[in-house]
């Protein structure tokens, strides 16, 4: 029995993905401007002695929020020691630091590509070996059996089936790459340098993160429109994409917004290039500067 919190797309996915498994699992949700609370996730640990797992998303990029580990595995452990916690690091791991050793996680997951600078094409999985070694028998996938998949590594240094050779070679290389940049936290400060360019910036358009600076992560921002009826959103998109800038779209349900990325392979000039693109198409379309953003239903005006 699981229970997963979340306050965005990825944690709704979790839920989904359990779903798709007959896992039987519960929610508790916060809005698109908030991450888990840590006394809230312990109180329904407490509240409900079935819950064997909870999951939860180390940074959420629907809207860019960043949760804080520590606390909330903390207030899980000490509401019931025995819970399995599993962490979404899939878009944090590489350059937000965690220390496993200090962190009760129980599995943590990532991806090859995101902060590593990798490509995609396979995740990877931290865990407790202790707890790995206790589910025999639990899979309910060939393909994703964890459990046998560490064997056969352990055994024989193989995959069990093909395995994505150029994506691993790639992730090699990547590797060496975040080392060379001083590990977690040279990767940290590059991407906090173009984040807090990429603010200043848009700042002198008008433009301010959806989020509270004490939840906004470096790696993800998210940008309310401007309330300007010559703002269109598509003519935006392309304008940016015909001068080699792909933008995200808006993924918050409550909001109409963009959200711009700091993390890859970019530098400072590269932020500095977009956010004259920005500036520019902005004027092409005859959008007031600096603008006024739509209010949003979630954010305290």
């Amino acid at each position: 029995y699981q229970r997963r919190v979340h306050g965005g797309a990825y944690g709704e996915r979790m839920t989904t993905i359990a779903k798709y498994y007959n896992i039987p699992v519960e929610k508790i949700s916060w809005n698109e401007v908030s991450v888990p609370n840590p006394e809230q996730s312990a109180a329904a640990v407490r509240a409900d002695p079935s819950i064997t797992h909870v999951g939860f998303i180390h940074h959420e990029t629907t809207s860019g929020a960043l949760s804080d580990v520590a606390e909330i595995t903390k207030a899980v452990k000490t509401a019931n020691p025995k819970v399995t916690v599993i962490l979404d690091s899939m878009s944090a791991f590489g350059c937000y630091p965690i220390n496993l050793k200090e962190i009760d996680v129980d599995y943590l997951v990532s991806s090859a590509n995101k902060c590593i600078e990798g490509v995609p094409g396979f995740s990877f999985v931290i865990a407790k070996r202790s707890n790995l070694l206790s589910t025999e028998g639990n899979a309910r996938s060939l393909s994703l059996d964890l459990l046998e998949q560490w064997k056969k590594l352990e055994e024989t240094g193989q995959f069990r089936f093909t395995p994505p050779t150029h994506a691993i070679l790639a992730f090699r290389q990547a590797i060496r790459e975040h080392k060379a940049e001083g590990g977690v936290q040279g990767r940290l400060a590059r991407y906090t340098n173009n984040f807090n360019i990429l603010k200043e910036g848009m700042a002198q358009m008008g433009f301010h993160p959806y989020l509270e600076p004490d939840v906004q992560g470096c790696i993800i921002t998210t940008f309310l429109f401007p309330d300007d009826p010559n703002f269109k959103f598509q003519v935006f998109y392309k304008a940016l994409q015909d001068r080699g800038m792909v933008i995200y779209p808006g993924k918050l349900t409550k909001a109409d917004c963009f959200r711009l990325g700091t993390i890859g392979r970019l530098f400072e000039r590269d932020i500095v290039n977009l956010l004259t693109a920005v500036r520019q198409v902005l004027t092409e379309m005859g959008v007031k500067l600096p603008v006024k953003q739509i209010p949003s239903p979630e954010v305290p005006q």
